[in-house]
Parts: structure tokens; C-alpha cells; sequence
């Protein structure tokens, strides 16, 4: 895994940046920057929008958050986790206020992605969006529709933590997940040959401020990432894996802002639901904290523990498919250009990569969100996002999801030509 250089500590000092201020409150900056690749026929966006701050000055945010000092056994060496800033709102802004900035945020992804892709809103058949704590059970409704996208348009709330928009991208594109087949409209089926928006939209600034947790306040922040793709034409599923292991022991607990049963049957955690027309829910069930809090999380070495052994096992399994796929399809010998695996954090991902390597599985792993801090299902759109200029008609990626819960997707896909 490789930690690629950046030029800038704050995201808004980067070139090719749009960047202005919404007015809410005091007056929130926001930045996002436009990508597209017509060799593949693949455009997005990505960016963020709040304060920047840096390690160096996170602690008088986070203090303020706090209401006390944050000792120095506390703070997290997030230079070594591989991130130098996150993104944060102020933490005077009223329900209304909320709800007008991220209604406006979304809407402004969603737009500015449809023009990277040369699409217009009227064209867009599906929206499909990773949240880990949606602002309100519509929201997905009201942004699309304040992008000018079709009442008709399917839209797909995907409620897995950080795992959401990778899972958008898996329901997008493979018939055969469980989700996908207890639906009478199948996802994949449906929007196969249309024009679709996926990705992760996460006001994780506003989500986390209901906690106490310091490591939790000090490792996410804000930041949305969205990409236009046609599913069997400018992305084609060739291995896929979707799987869920519930974490008994709470690790890593996250409240469930968002419809779910409560229920777990025969292993399967995740509610599909249908709560409107042209509306679908997926959701999985979290460890709540018992606080009420929004989040409550072990250290970085318990992250480690909880995700790599079984997410090193799934990425293991998808690359056994893969292979075999590639031996029918005529293909041996071809390799992945790039694995897009979530950045929770660098020592994470390093430590898989360990694993796999031991495997003889050897995937390029860049570490591409340093600017950032861990964004949740952002992340894996924001990663890819910043690799697509250089990707090449028909190459393979690899796509690695993970998140609280804990859930899993891994997919192998071809990129159009």
C-alpha cells in the first residue's frame, strides 16, 4: 500500500476546485472538484463542505465539542492513520438549519455529477446512495428532486455505515444478492443499461456530535462522493461478494438513525423495504450505543481486529472468483489496475494488504484520502474518483466496502471502452 503525496494539507487548497459558501449560520464553506473519464464513459464528483482542520489545531474543535480538555493519552496519532484534516460544521446550527445545508449539499453532488457525466437530470434513471445517518427517512427524495431528477427515478437508501456506497454499487450491478432477490423490482435488473448515479453522501460532522467519544470526534468528518455509471455498458460486475458478520461485542456501536425491525433472521441483518413508490430501503442493523449516544468505538487497534480477518477472507473469496471468471471468459492473466478499498484507516488497510500479500495476492492499494479523515461510505466513491483519470477502457478494479455492523461487498468490475 502506498500513501500518495499531496501537495496541500486542506482540501480547498487544491487547483480544479469550485468552491463557495452557503448561507446558513455564520456562512458554510464547501469545495468540490469534478472528474470524468470519457475513455470509459465514467464521470463524478467529490468534495466536502465545513471547516478544514488540520491535527495540529483538530483539539480545540474537539475540546469545544467535549466541554473539557482532551488529555494527551486521548489523542490519536492521526498522521499515522493516515489523515492530516477533516471537515466540520459549527455546532451552533439549529434542526432547520441542518436540514437546509445537507438538503442543498445533496442536491448540489447529485447536480454537479450529472453535468461531469454530459448527462441531463431527465436522463437519470436511478440514484442509488450510501448514508450512515440520514438526515430524515426523504432526504434521498428531496435532494434528487432538487436536483431536477424524475419523481420516476428509483432511489435506493443504502443504511451499512461505511459500507453503503459500495453496497449501492453491488446492488447496482449483481442480480443475484439477497437484497436484490426478495425484491419484486430488482435492482440491478431494472437500471441494467440506464443512466445511474451512485455514491455516499455523509454529514458525519453533524452525526457525531451527539457523542462523547473522542476517537470517534477526532477520526470522521464531512465529505460526499458521487459517480454517474451505466451499468453493463461503462461498468460490468465480473466477481462479486456480499457479507455480514453482526458485532456482538460492540466494538463498534452505531445508532440507527433510520428505519430498521430490530430484527436478525437466520443471520441476515439487513431490512429491505419499499416505503414509497420508486423508493427502496436497505438498512442494517447496528450495536447501538446504550447512551443514546451517536457512536461509541474502540480504538484504532480494535478496529483492526474487528474488520481485517473477515474482510481479508471476503476480498480472498472475490479474487478466487475472479480468477475463475477470468479462465472462462479467455482472460488468465489479466490483473486488477487498481484496488478502491475504504480508507477507515491506513494501518487497516496496510495490515490486509499484509495478509493478502501472504496469499500471493498482490493488489496495488493506494492511499488516496489523507485530506479527508475517515468519511464512511464517502470513501470508496472519493478513492475512485481520484484514480478515474488514469484508468484505462476495460480495465479491472477491485472495489473493497466495509463497515459497523459489520457488513461487507467486494466486486470485481470492468470498466467500459
Amino acid at each position: 500500500m502506498t500513501l500518495e503525496a499531496t501537495k496541500t494539507e486542506s482540501f480547498y487548497d487544491r487547483p480544479n476546485i469550485t468552491k463557495g459558501v452557503i448561507d446558513i449560520g455564520a456562512g458554510i464553506p464547501f469545495g468540490m472538484e469534478p472528474v470524468s473519464n470519457p475513455s470509459v464513459g465514467i464521470g463524478g464528483v467529490y468534495g466536502t463542505w465545513g471547516e478544514s482542520f488540520s491535527n495540529e489545531n483538530l483539539h480545540f474543535f474537539i475540546e469545544e465539542r467535549l466541554g473539557r480538555p482532551l488529555p494527551a493519552a486521548e489523542k490519536l496519532n492521526l498522521s499515522d492513520l493516515g489523515f492530516r484534516s477533516r471537515h466540520h460544521i459549527p455546532l451552533n446550527l439549529t434542526p432547520d438549519e441542518h436540514s437546509r445545508l445537507e438538503i442543498e449539499v445533496g442536491a448540489k453532488f447529485l447536480s454537479e455529477a450529472i453535468k461531469a457525466c454530459n448527462w441531463e437530470p431527465s436522463e437519470v434513471a436511478g440514484v442509488l446512495i450510501g448514508m450512515s445517518a440520514p438526515l430524515s427517512s426523504d432526504y434521498l427524495n428531496q435532494i434528487s428532486r432538487a436536483a431536477g431528477i424524475p419523481e420516476s427515478a428509483l432511489k435506493v437508501a443504502t443504511h451499512k455505515a461505511c459500507d453503503g456506497s459500495t453496497s449501492s454499487l453491488h446492488l447496482a450491478l449483481n442480480p443475484t444478492l439477497p437484497e436484490n432477490l426478495q425484491l419484486h423490482q430488482n435492482i440491478a435488473e431494472s437500471l441494467y443499461g440506464k443512466k445511474v448515479l451512485v455514491g455516499g453522501i455523509e454529514g458525519l460532522s453533524r452525526f457525531v456530535g451527539s457523542s462523547h467519544d473522542a476517537n470517534a470526534l477526532q477520526l470522521f468528518g464531512n465529505a460526499a462522493g458521487v459517480v454517474g455509471v451505466i451499468p453493463g455498458k461503462t461498468m460490468r460486475l465480473i466477481a462479486g461478494k456480499s457479507h455480514e458478520a453482526f458485532d456482538e461485542d460492540g466494538v463498534l456501536q452505531v445508532q440507527m438513525y433510520y428505519p430498521h425491525s430490530k430484527q436478525k433472521a437466520d443471520g441476515y441483518n439487513v431490512d429491505v423495504t419499499e416505503p414509497s413508490a420508486n423508493n427502496i430501503r436497505v438498512a442494517g442493523l447496528m450495536h447501538e450505543p446504550h447512551d443514546g449516544s451517536s457512536i461509541a468505538m474502540a480504538g484504532p487497534m480494535g478496529m483492526v481486529k474487528l474488520f481485517v480477518r473477515t474482510g481479508v477472507q471476503v476480498v480472498r473469496d472475490v479474487y478466487a472468483a475472479y480468477q475463475t471468471r477470468l479462465d472462462e471468459l479467455g482472460m488468465a492473466g489479466k490483473s486488477f489496475a487498481v484496488a478502491i478499498v475504504h480508507h477507515a484507516n491506513y494501518k487497516i488497510n496496510k495490515l490486509k494488504e499484509k495478509h493478502l500479500q501472504k496469499d500471493g495476492i498482490i493488489l496495488p492499494m493506494p492511499w488516496l484520502l489523507s485530506d479527508f479523515g475517515n468519511v464512511s461510505a464517502a470513501s470508496n466513491m472519493i478513492a475512485f474518483l481520484r484514480k478515474l483519470p488514469q484508468l484505462k477502457p476495460f480495465d479491472h478494479v477491485l472495489i473493497d466496502g466495509f463497515g459497523a455492523g459489520t457488513y461487507y461487498d467486494t466486486l470485481a468490475v470492468e470498466l467500459g471502452g
